[in-house]
């Protein structure tokens, strides 16, 4: 090979691909979520409240209308204890964003990870991921236990799924606006306030007035769509407009986040 030839191959680059970055990305992650105390505070609280109250809830039932002739479903105390119980999920996502910020130790992240697309999807997939599963392993946990206390429920396979899904689709669409709302204020406080206000404070607040316009404004709120697919009672809302009202606003809080984290400086 001759000089003009080696001059003229062009150099092997040895930055990493996207797949190895976001890799380590979520790896690091994963080790910052499950390493901060506040992270199993949290947890704590979402068993506490989401079994606690499907226990609850069972032992209310068990001295009501369920008999052996007629079977009700246990899966109403895990909707019932993850209707309250999520708080402390989305608590759980909201820190993963906002701790960061509070130290200054986002600066050093940014310096480690430069490309925000790829920070950004790592910093949604790893709590939205772990948020869901907790909450659904914790919903079923409260299926079961319902059962034990109560001999005249039931779970069929079919409805357990069903219910299942749906708290899924409530827990990932509220960890990811919790996530999105945290990236976008970065304080922890204002951003908990605002997911407490859309999640659970405002729907009932505005619907207790008696005011027909705050009743109808209530109806396009977050936690509206959250009640109306965890409890799956009949409403005037169907559950496709409650799965694209919790999934729009997730969308809406984190664009907002995203272009936040993307666009400005980590001040």
């Amino acid at each position: 090979m001759t000089a003009a030839t080696a001059v003229r191959q062009p150099a092997r680059s040895t930055e990493p691909g996207t797949t190895t970055v976001l890799s380590r990305a979520a790896g690091a992650e994963w080790v910052r979520l499950r390493t901060v105390r506040t992270t199993w505070w949290c947890l704590v609280a979402a068993t506490v409240t989401i079994v606690g109250l499907g226990a609850i809830a069972a032992a209310d039932d068990a001295e009501g209308t369920a008999t052996a002739a007629n079977p009700i479903v246990s899966t109403f105390a895990g909707e019932y204890g993850v209707l309250l119980g999520q708080f402390a999920l989305l608590v759980l996502a909201l820190l993963a964003v906002t701790s960061e910020y509070a130290s200054g130790a986002i600066g050093p992240t940014l310096s480690w990870t430069p490309r925000r697309g790829v920070l950004l999807a790592a910093r949604i997939a790893v709590p939205a991921i772990v948020v869901t599963v907790v909450g659904v392993a914790l919903a079923l946990t409260a299926d079961v236990v319902a059962l034990l206390i109560d001999p005249d429920l039931t779970l069929p396979v079919e409805d357990g799924a069903g219910s299942l899904a749906r708290i899924a689709a409530v827990l990932a669409a509220g960890a990811v606006m919790a996530v999105g709302a945290g990236l976008l204020l970065r304080s922890t406080a204002g951003a908990l306030a605002t997911v407490f206000l859309l999640q659970l404070v405002l729907p009932f607040l505005f619907q207790s007035f008696g005011v027909q316009w705050l009743a109808d404004l209530a109806e396009w709120l977050p936690g509206t769509g959250a009640v109306r697919l965890l409890l799956d009672e009949p409403m005037d809302m169907s559950l496709g407009h409650a799965a694209a009202l919790v999934v729009g606003w997730a969308g809406l809080a984190l664009a907002a986040g995203g272009w936040r984290l993307l666009r400005r400086d980590a001040g």
